[in-house]
């Protein structure tokens, strides 16, 4: 009795074995090889997203990962920390209530070439009424299970951290400032030393602000910044300004030694919150998600580096409300 079973267990496990294998082989080589190649929306119409957790304070304002190390993520909320997944969100840690100040996180960057360092910038810049003030930049050297302040501890509402994908030491920081009023501690900050100590690099006024950062991967000197103001009242939000305030998008292509505002094809009547990312199949592609007047609002995209820009996507839906 038991040597049939195992020969119904042992055919079903080679019946398995060859439907896997007889896909397999259909699939295309090159599809398999090339990760950008456009796959049928069919394949997946049955999929449906799912939480992962964890029961965290707030909203999600912040998530980041390795490329190499594929079932660890870091999430940070607006008012829940920063928690850690090794399992692909099976099971979620909290890591950051021991050490830091603030339960707000505005973002969350691992180091590319080490993937232990983790640069976390507090203070979500999604500016709601009972918005959580910022108290600076924190860094852990061993993934997570401690951390160490780095610095900037009255930049308020940090949007974006970028780590050169080379040098662990170099770090930008997008600030936006305090969200209630005017402060000179505002802008794009750079430390060569890993948070020890910070320059500021691009500064427009005490009420204009950095918010978004994104990198060139294969010139990871030539960085790209959105600036904004917005400031947050009892009563409503204060998002955006006319673009001779210096509101807007700026490209450095030394490091964040000098800077050039983009303008090409974008909005140039008021501009509010804008969201940057760089392609990283092809490093000229960049996009921007703006938040603007009417019909100027949407989702812009450069195929020159910043030079030029089109409105790709006018969806009311991506830029419903600017403190998101």
């Amino acid at each position: 009795m038991e040597a049939t079973k195992m020969k119904k267990v042992l055919a079903l496990c080679t019946a398995c074995v060859t439907v896997i294998a007889a896909a397999a082989a259909r699939w295309p080589t090159a599809a398999r090889a090339d990760g950008n190649t456009v796959v049928d929306p069919a394949l997946f119409q049955d999929l449906r997203w799912r939480s992962v957790g964890p029961h965290r304070g707030g909203r999600v304002t912040a998530v980041a990962g390795h490329r190499a190390q594929p079932s660890t993520f870091y999430m940070g909320a607006t008012g829940g920390g920063v928690w850690k997944t090794t399992d692909y969100g099976v099971t979620w840690q909290p890591i950051s209530d021991a050490f830091f100040e603030t339960p707000s996180i505005g973002a969350i960057e691992v180091a590319e070439s080490e993937p232990d360092v983790v640069y976390v910038g507090t203070g979500s810049d999604g500016i709601r009424s009972n918005v959580i003030i910022g108290r600076g930049v924190y860094k852990s050297t061993d993934a997570g299970k401690t951390w160490s302040f780095a610095g900037l501890r009255d930049a308020g509402q940090i949007g974006a951290v970028k780590v050169h994908p080379k040098d662990p030491s170099l770090v930008y920081v997008a600030a936006l400032g305090s969200p209630f009023g005017p402060n000179p501690e505002r802008g794009v900050f750079r430390s060569h030393d890993g948070g020890a100590t910070w320059r500021k690099v691009l500064f427009v006024s005490d009420r204009v602000g950095a918010i978004s950062l994104a990198m060139n991967p294969a010139e990871p000197s030539e960085i790209f910044a959105a600036l904004w103001r917005g400031e947050r009242k009892p009563w409503t939000i204060i998002s955006g300004a006319p673009v001779s305030e210096g509101v807007g998008i700026y490209r450095t292509r030394d490091g964040g030694e000098t800077w050039t505002r983009l303008t090409a094809g974008l909005p140039q009547g008021l501009v509010g919150k804008i969201d940057l990312d760089v392609s990283r199949a092809d490093p000229r592609r960049v996009y921007a998600l703006v938040e603007a007047p009417g019909t100027e609002r949407g989702l812009y995209r450069s195929d020159d580096g910043g030079e030029s820009w089109q409105e790709v996507n006018r969806d009311f839906d991506l830029l419903r409300r600017p403190f998101y």
